[in-house]
């Protein structure tokens, strides 16, 4: 038992970071932030939000970055936006089960060579992953950009709608997504052979690759991995705003960044948890949330997220001092 809370000590760090945050706004805003119609809202952007924050961190976890992911994002749902749009026609085209099937595919089939595009290139050219990531983020941005000329793309079959904006009961059909995409994702990189050379080359490529692994091939999975998931939170993305837009989502980018780091993958690689990612994308949310009831300005969530970053990551670091200190 003390081994499992050693282990996950940062997870419980923030569970209980979580719980104060959620108390915290409950008493600032009584009856407005604790409700059922407050959390179904903060489910609808979490979703999207979350997804995108387990695809940067399973980069990380790497020692790689993907400043990418909300542009391949994006790219693909335009793509995929207009197909559904030309072939459901107004309704006078193909029935809308089809066309929405088709849309998602699609979606999920150029997001996945956006991720390839900057796999290639960080595994088997050797680029460094910051580099080809800020670099593919102009490419693809200008890419949506010349195909939008700047505005949305919309027109979609009305149950496309329900996928962003829908609910089972009280429970928003993006959260049972989201749920999903955890329990592959934890099982993926945390219970599979993949997800331990994801680890191992994040704490030493070399080494990695004289044990016999193929780490070109790793870093391919990765980055067709994350941009898989940029892919599933560019449909609920397309499927709240019920179009699509290339600067949709700009600001998540570096809350993913925020999310996992906040959630205790190291930003060198080698270590991290889906699950602590999760845990600090609620974090953010609820922040988020909570301001946006308060009406305290949108700016001071950046602030307030910037200070709850820079704690955790001190009291992490003084832990680790102290861990040390014990084993001198």
């Amino acid at each position: 038992m003390k081994e499992h809370f050693r282990r996950n000590a940062q997870q419980y760090r923030l569970l209980a970071l979580l719980a104060i945050l959620l108390a915290v706004m409950g008493f600032l805003a009584p009856g407005k932030f604790l409700t059922v119609r407050n959390f179904k809202n903060m489910g609808f952007q979490m979703a999207e939000f979350g997804i995108l924050a387990i695809g940067m961190s399973v980069v990380i976890m790497t020692g790689g970055i993907n400043l990418s992911i909300v542009n391949s994002a994006m790219l693909a749902s335009i793509i995929a936006s207009y197909v559904m749009k030309t072939l459901y026609n107004g309704g006078a085209g193909m029935a809308e089960v089809p066309c929405i099937l088709i849309g998602i595919v699609l979606t999920f089939a150029v997001a996945a060579l956006c991720g390839a595009f900057n796999g290639f290139f960080v595994a088997y050219v050797g680029v460094l992953p910051i580099l080809v990531t800020l670099g593919s983020q102009t490419v693809f941005d200008g890419i949506a950009l010349n195909i939008t000329r700047g505005s949305s793309v919309s027109g979609f079959p009305k149950l496309f709608q329900r996928i962003g904006a829908g609910t089972l009961g009280q429970v928003p059909y993006t959260v049972l997504i989201y749920l999903a995409v955890i329990v592959v994702s934890y099982l993926m990189v945390e219970r599979s052979r993949w997800g331990i050379s994801v680890y191992m080359v994040g704490g030493n490529e070399k080494a990695t690759r004289f044990s016999g692994i193929d780490t070109k091939k790793t870093l391919m999975g990765v980055y067709i991995f994350s941009a898989v998931l940029s892919g599933a939170a560019g449909i609920l993305m397309t499927s709240r705003y019920n179009s699509a837009r290339a600067d949709y989502g700009s600001s998540y980018t570096m809350q993913a960044v925020a999310a996992t780091v906040l959630g205790g993958t190291s930003i060198n690689g080698g270590s991290g948890h889906v699950l602590g990612t999760v845990i600090a994308v609620a974090i953010i949310q609820v922040v988020s949330s909570g301001f946006n009831i308060l009406k305290i300005n949108r700016n001071f969530t950046d602030i307030a997220t910037g200070l709850i970053l820079v704690g955790v990551l001190a009291v992490n670091h003084f832990v680790g001092l102290e861990k040390k200190t014990k084993r001198k």
